[in-house]
């Protein structure tokens, strides 16, 4: 109770929730009048107001770059509780290990700069790499990693003392900043429902279920346009699951289970694409349909799950169809197990293994590494002092937006919000700063340009990205010092290299690597391509089929998603991610049947050829074709020839997609 008290009146200075007076309600239409978003106007102006704060408090601790704490602020602050539990505690994991590093290597360089310039390129360019593989909130702390190392080594003056001083007043800097924006965020910051997405999923089995009923009973159906719909959806829930996860334990198991219980639901779509084989189906429809009903309002768990189960012996003639029905009741279980401690979680035959993209993270690290190197030559054969900046900006870029779906389109928006952070820190400097009458004086001049990000941030017609990089160059440049010192070229001159950074950011992801939602999808057609050639060389390939279907699973669902996002043509898109999952099913089967004793000879030689043409699937996969083909011939009851069949049909549609990679149109 004490707390909401003091939430309460906090609250209604920033927020117009509830029922507010005249005056307030007319300030707010003036200011949707004007174009501004009022809802996140509320959460960017409490957090330029916490900024400012961290700014003062820092000041006061006499931290000697207290405007550091402000960025801090504006890179941690979230609007949800979970999102700010957990980037704060990256930031601050990300920033310990940035400091330790950049500690180190000040040590080590004793003070030369070639050293310095050499060192950070490899740790960026390794914290770039590592930030490509993980996901959510973890990737960003890896970011963080590697550009805090930079703010240590680069960003220190005369006043400096010993490398260890300077790495433990950084150090406190941002945990100071990480505190003010998780004390004051906290306050406002709204819940997430941690059972949202675990609904969803549930309600989603059900209308699989359904689908599924009208494919085998034969009636009516909207066919397979229906089925690309409901794996997109799928797509969609997969893809924010990583924010449902964030800051709590509970939340994070939900969402582990809700994985679970999709990628049996994505087995079923590509199931039903597939020739009708028989099956005792009115048994199966029976029991489907009690399923189906079970997922209805009200929810009955229970019913759900012994139906499902009872499905699931009545089609152990269908392995992969056994298998989903049994993934799903398990998931059933496990997203229920979360919230109800009655319901126990069984072992699910769908493990969690989620998409990596190796390759985007052995771009990302060869171009990080490469750029900042470039960056620190420059900076040693031109002696300029300012280029420290364009180096930090560079180090920043090639990390925190080698993730981004278009870092070259992102580029040219950060180039605007940073030449507007440069412009106002000079008017700042120069106009403002010389009416002060002390480094007090100083740090309240900031505030007023401080609120200006948040403003910015707001507005509809301003894209994110600038209002949040006018902040931070604004802090970045704006260091209280008292008294003043410098010339207004020594500031020109580094603003100038500030908007060098991402300047050469921009240049780099159009160059080296250049990274596009296109190539994306290329480079993730590519290492599911590999996958079936690493699969075809394994001879016990088949006993880790759990852990390739889940993969491959959720890769097809990684396809839809980027397929979406450049508007190609998705049906033709899920047919060739179809036709890679047949390729993969058909290596599995492959090599479980040679495994078998006393194989025929015919049977395993053209076996054997089969998977020997599929370890070369991407140089030809015409050939792959013509040898599963010749396979599928075979009168050998251990072999599953429709399955071959279909993969030969499929993958000879899918040659030329799979040879080139290339994107349906």
């Amino acid at each position: 109770m004490r707390i909401e008290r003091i939430q309460r009146p906090i609250k209604a200075m920033f927020q117009s929730e509830g029922r507010p007076d005249m005056t307030l309600r007319t300030l707010r239409a003036s200011l949707e009048r004007l174009g501004f978003d009022t809802v996140r106007l509320s959460f960017t102006l409490r957090t330029a107001f916490a900024a400012c704060c961290a700014v003062l408090i820092a000041w006061l601790a006499g931290l000697e770059h207290p405007q550091w704490s402000g960025m801090t602020v504006w890179a941690a602050s979230q609007p949800m509780r979970g999102h700010l539990l957990e980037k704060s505690a990256y930031r601050a994991l990300g920033t310990i290990l940035g400091v330790l590093f950049g500690i180190g290597l000040l040590i080590v360089s004793a003070g030369q700069p070639w050293v310095i310039a050499t060192g950070l390129s490899l740790w960026i360019g390794l914290c770039a790499g590592a930030g490509n593989i993980l996901r959510g909130f973890a990737s960003y702390g890896a970011m963080l990693a590697g550009y805090s190392a930079a703010m240590v080594a680069l960003l220190h003056s005369a006043h400096s003392a010993s490398p260890l001083a300077v790495g433990i007043d950084r150090l406190l800097t941002v945990l100071l900043g990480v505190l003010v924006a998780l004390a004051i965020g906290w306050v406002f910051a709204t819940r997430a429902d941690p059972d949202d997405p675990a609904r969803r999923a549930r309600q989603f089995s059900g209308r699989i279920l359904r689908a599924l009923l009208a494919h085998l009973d034969g009636s009516e159906t909207p066919g397979r346009n229906e089925h690309y719909l409901l794996l997109r959806e799928i797509a969609a829930i997969e893809n924010g699951l990583d924010n449902h996860a964030a800051g709590s334990f509970r939340s994070r198991d939900t969402v582990r289970a809700v994985r679970h219980l999709l990628l049996p639901q994505v087995a079923l779509l590509l199931w039903m694409r597939r020739p009708l084989r028989p099956l005792d189906n009115e048994p199966l429809i029976a029991a489907l349909r009690e399923a189906a009903e079970a997922y209805g309002d009200p929810y009955r768990p229970d019913a759900a799950h012994a139906a499902l189960h009872r499905a699931a012996g009545l089609a152990a003639s269908d392995p992969v169809l056994r298998d989903a029905f049994v993934g799903l009741a398990t998931g059933i279980t496990q997203t229920m197990a979360e919230r109800d401690e009655s319901h126990s979680a069984g072992r699910t035959l769908y493990p969690v293994i989620l998409h990596r993209d190796w390759i985007g993270a052995r771009e990302a690290m060869l171009r990080a590494s490469a750029v900042t190197l470039a960056v620190g030559a420059a900076w040693l054969v031109t002696g300029w002092d300012a280029a420290v900046f364009m180096l930090l900006g560079a180090a920043i870029m090639m990390t925190v937006f080698s993730t981004a779906d278009h870092p070259v389109v992102m580029m040219r928006q950060v180039l605007v919000g940073q030449s507007l952070g440069v412009t106002a820190a000079l008017v700042c400097r120069w106009l403002a700063w010389p009416l002060a009458n002390g480094e007090l004086g100083l740090v309240l001049w900031m505030m007023p340009f401080i609120f200006v990000g948040g403003f910015l941030f707001a507005h509809r017609r301003v894209w994110g990205p600038v209002g949040f990089d006018y902040s931070m160059v604004v802090l970045l440049l704006l260091q209280p010092a008292w008294p003043l010192a410098g010339s207004f070229m020594h500031s020109l001159t580094a603003g100038v290299a500030v908007i060098l950074g991402p300047t050469v950011g921009w240049i780099a992801f159009l160059l080296i690597f250049p990274v596009s939602p296109q190539r994306r999808l290329r480079t993730l057609v590519a290492m599911m391509v590999r996958e079936i050639e690493t699969m075809a060389g394994q001879r016990d390939a088949s006993h880790h089929r759990p852990l390739l279907r889940a993969r491959f699973y959720h890769r097809i669902l990684q396809l839809v998603s980027w397929g979406d996002k450049i508007g190609t043509n998705m049906q033709a898109l899920i047919d060739r991610g179809f036709a890679l999952l047949l390729s993969g099913s058909a290596v599995l089967h492959i090599d479980e049947v040679l495994q078998r004793p006393q194989l025929a000879p015919e049977t395993a030689r053209r076996l054997n050829e089969a998977r020997a043409r599929l370890r070369k699937l991407g140089e030809d996969p015409q050939r792959a074709t013509r040898a599963l083909a010749m396979a599928a011939r075979l009168r050998d009851p251990a072999v599953d020839t429709d399955l071959l069949r279909e993969a030969a049909v499929e993958l000879s549609q899918s040659a030329a997609f799979i040879s080139r990679a290339e994107t349906p149109e």
